[in-house]
C-alpha cells in the first residue's frame, strides 16, 4: 500500500506542476509560490522622478562568452527616430467572442500619450547610448490616483542585431499598492502585475517581424511576448513616407 499511495502522491504532484505551467499567474503570485526569496536584478538609473523611471537592467539570458548571444549595443538613435517609433506603437484591447459579437472588435489606440511620448524619447534614446551587450533598457511609468492606487504603463527594450524587441509588460494597469511587503511594479517593469488583456502592434505593420509559436508553446506559456521589429524594413519605410508627403522642390 505504501508503494501505491508513494506512486499516487508523485502522480498528483506532475498534474500541478502541468496545470500551473498551463495556467501562468501574474507575478505576486508566481513569487509567492517560488517562496520569500525574492530576486534581485541589477541595474543602472538613467533617469528617475518620483513617479517615472527609465534603467538599464541586467540581462542574465546574455552569455558573455556567447558572443552571437549579445544585444546590439550601445545604440544610436534620433529624437525623431526614437519619437516615430514610440507613436507607431498601438494597443488594442483583448475580447471575447460575445464581446466581439455586440461590439465589434476593439479600436486601436495609441500605446503612448503624447506627453509620455515626449518624456521617454530623449531618456530612452540616453539609455540605448550607455547600454552594454548584456543590457536591456526599462521604463515605468505611472499616474498616481490615491494613495494606494496608481496607473501604471511599463516595459523594456533591446536591441538585437537589426531588429528591434519591444516587450509591454503593463499598459494603464490599475495597481493597487499594497500596505506591506513588497512593492512588484516598480521592481519587475517587464512583468505583467495581472494577467494581459491587450495585444501590441505596430505601424507600418510591414516591419514587424511575425514570431511564431508551437501548440506546446502556448500551452505552457512559453511563447515569445514581444513586438519585434526589423529595423532596416522600418527606416526604408520611414524614408519612403517622407519622400511621398515632402517631394523634393
Amino acid at each position: 500500500m505504501s508503494r501505491k499511495s508513494g506512486r499516487e502522491r508523485a502522480w498528483r504532484r506532475v498534474v500541478r506542476l502541468v496545470v500551473l505551467s498551463a495556467f501562468p499567474l501574474p507575478l505576486p503570485a508566481l513569487l509567492l509560490f517560488a517562496g520569500c526569496a525574492i530576486p534581485h536584478v541589477p541595474y543602472r538609473t538613467i533617469y528617475e522622478d518620483p513617479v517615472n523611471y527609465v534603467r538599464l537592467e541586467e540581462d542574465d539570458a546574455v552569455l558573455p562568452e556567447w558572443p552571437p548571444g549579445h544585444h546590439a549595443h550601445p545604440k544610436t538613435f534620433t529624437a525623431g527616430e526614437m519619437k516615430v517609433l514610440l507613436k507607431g506603437m498601438t494597443i488594442q484591447e483583448h475580447r471575447i467572442w460575445l464581446q466581439k459579437w455586440l461590439q465589434g472588435d476593439a479600436p486601436f489606440v495609441p500605446a503612448f500619450k503624447d506627453e509620455e511620448t515626449e518624456l521617454l524619447a530623449s531618456q530612452l534614446i540616453e539609455a540605448f547610448a550607455a547600454a552594454n551587450y548584456n543590457e536591456r533598457v526599462t521604463f515605468y511609468l505611472s499616474q498616481p490616483q490615491t494613495s494606494v492606487k496608481r496607473v501604471i504603463t511599463s516595459g523594456g527594450m533591446y536591441v538585437h542585431g537589426d531588429e528591434l524587441h519591444v516587450i509591454l509588460g503593463n499598459w494603464q494597469i490599475v495597481y493597487g499598492i499594497p500596505t506591506y511587503g513588497m512593492i512588484y511594479d516598480r521592481r519587475y517593469p517587464m512583468r505583467p502585475t495581472a494577467a494581459k488583456g491587450f495585444d501590441l502592434f505596430f505601424q507600418p505593420s510591414n516591419a514587424v517581424v511575425t514570431q511564431r509559436s508551437s501548440m506546446w508553446d502556448t500551452l505552457f506559456a512559453n511563447t515569445k511576448d514581444e513586438l519585434v521589429i526589423d529595423m532596416t524594413r522600418w527606416q526604408g519605410a520611414v524614408t519612403s513616407y517622407s519622400a511621398r508627403t515632402h517631394p523634393p522642390e
